[in-house]
């Protein structure tokens, strides 16, 4: 066993539903990529009694209890979280810092890791098994929705991204995105998901984004995104005022990317992040320098990041001095 244990756990961007008609008995189902900033980081340790500190503490409290009863453990632990991912910003922050905590109790008391079942137990991926299959191995993944006896949604496709291709954010602070009460209730008064409209999103990622990716074809990948994103971005706008980006600064930013050639523009969830996709740094940085005026002015923040090929980062310590 280990005497401390850190994890950095990675945000993640869920470019698109695949099915949230549900006809075929399997509704939801995602698309996601792992980037690598902004990223949860904590740590834990044995303590004579339990305390947490950093930032989102009482929902890390309340994480931590849960999985010491779960695992039957009767030590306590003090956990530190030292950085986020910022909530309710669509950048899966909260299943990312419940998995961490897991993934980090798991690794001091030495038990075997498991995310789907950790998602599980932990309330997480109620639609998406993006955050459970991202926290593992990083990539690009796509899940296979809920069926009547899932529990946390499969993993049924996971590819590289390529290391040449960069990721623009897109961030509104002063604007959360819907969630908990609110979220439900959006998914209770949404109009049916049309069936066509799923057939189409399906089709897309198939024979377009995913053999774009393959084939390190950034049009074809960013034509699919963005396509998805317009199909679920209409078909949500009810819920967000109605408009599919949460922010209207965001949006009008996306917008103007989108003019300039960024491929793959589209909001993460609920946002209010926005997303485009760059072939490499320097067209990032040029289409970042060619909005500069207009975020500024719309008060946003923007920024350049990469996607990630790896999960979560799991480090064990040891204080004991080595002979």
């Amino acid at each position: 066993m280990f005497d401390s244990v850190t994890v950095t756990a990675p945000a993640r961007l869920h470019l698109g539903f695949l099915d949230l008609n549900g006809g075929l008995g399997r509704r939801f189902g995602s698309l996601g990529l792992a980037i690598d900033a902004p990223a949860t980081r904590l740590s834990i340790r044995r303590a004579a009694t339990l305390e947490v500190e950093g930032v989102e503490r009482d929902r890390a409290m309340r994480h931590l209890e849960l999985l010491a009863r779960r695992f039957g453990l009767q030590s306590a632990y003090k956990l530190i979280v030292r950085d986020a991912i910022p909530a309710h910003a669509g950048l899966g922050s909260g299943t990312q810092l419940a998995l961490a905590i897991a993934a980090a109790l798991r690794r001091l008391e030495g038990l075997a890791p498991d995310a789907p079942d950790d998602a599980a137990l932990l309330q997480r991926g109620e639609r998406s098994g993006i955050g459970a299959g991202l926290f593992d191995r990083g990539g690009l993944i796509v899940d296979g929705g809920r069926g009547e006896l899932t529990r946390t949604p499969p993993v049924i496709a996971r590819m590289e991204f390529p290391q040449e291709w960069r990721v623009i954010l897109v961030l509104d602070k002063r604007i959360e995105g819907v969630h908990g009460p609110r979220e439900r209730e959006a998914f209770a008064q949404l109009a049916p998901f049309k069936a066509a409209a799923a057939a189409e999103i399906c089709r897309l990622v198939l024979v377009k984004a995913l053999p774009g990716l393959a084939e390190r074809d950034l049009s074809s990948f960013g034509d699919a995104i963005a396509r998805i994103q317009d199909v679920v971005g209409e078909y949500f706008a009810p819920a967000q005022g109605g408009a599919p980006f949460a922010s209207p600064a965001v949006a009008e930013v996306m917008r103007e990317l989108r003019r300039h050639g960024a491929k793959g523009t589209g909001q993460s969830s609920w946002g209010p992040t926005g997303f485009a996709f760059a072939v490499n740094l320097h067209e990032a940085q040029h289409l970042c320098d060619l909005v500069h005026e207009k975020v500024v002015t719309l008060g946003v923040d923007i920024a350049i990041c990469n996607g990630l090929n790896h999960g979560a980062l799991v480090k064990g310590e040891s204080f004991a001095a080595v002979n």
